[in-house]
């Protein structure tokens, strides 16, 4: 019963990140924030839509349960705005890592470091499950704003480079979503969306 006692403690931690609200605008919302527990749900079924697209051979299972526990780590680190200068991101990255110890670690050893281990890979982005998560992790902001007349990139005046660099996972990974993905940008830039330097 131990280890059910520490699930139970887990998944009670879980309910945390509804708490933590993203840059991204949700447009059918009055345009209210979006929380992580939200673009958790909503980054694994895009996956599972948007794999017929992918190059390489996946596990769907593996990266849709990757993008359910990647943002875990807010809870403690809260989420940072994917366009935000360089030493915030480090710091970030700092907090995240610290997070994902104590949230894992709530959890029985073996099932714990499952976890973790699933967690280091999406964040090393280095095998192609981890590729696909994080493109589409990438890719469905992108979604969110075209569909809110730039949303995020135009509140926080993005820049079009910052857009197609944050989604070059995607070139590798899902070369016709990566077509897509800078067709989009494009549009972006001509309706002023997304600056140019």
């Amino acid at each position: 019963m131990q280890n059910l006692s520490q699930q139970i403690d887990f998944i009670l931690e879980l309910d945390k990140l509804k708490a933590v609200y993203r840059k991204a605008m949700i447009k059918n919302d009055n345009n209210r924030f979006e929380n992580s527990a939200e673009h958790s749900w909503h980054i694994s079924l895009t996956a599972h839509v948007l794999a017929p697209y992918v190059d390489a051979a996946v596990d769907i299972s593996r990266v849709t349960f990757m993008l359910l526990i990647h943002d875990i780590v807010e809870i403690d680190a809260g989420d940072t705005f994917a366009f935000e200068h360089h030493a915030i991101l480090d710091q970030q990255a700092d907090k995240e890592r610290a997070a994902a110890n104590r949230i894992f670690g709530l959890l029985p050893e073996p099932q714990g470091k499952k976890f973790s281990l699933l967690w280091h890979e999406f964040e090393q982005a280095e095998t192609p499950d981890a590729q696909f998560a994080k493109a589409i992790d990438r890719i469905l902001p992108l979604i969110q704003n075209m569909q809110n007349e730039g949303g995020s990139w135009a509140k926080n005046r993005v820049l079009k480079e910052q857009v197609i660099n944050r989604n070059r996972y995607l070139e590798t990974s899902a070369p016709k979503l990566w077509s897509y993905a800078l067709e989009q940008i494009e549009i972006a830039t001509e309706k002023g969306w997304l600056r140019v330097e």
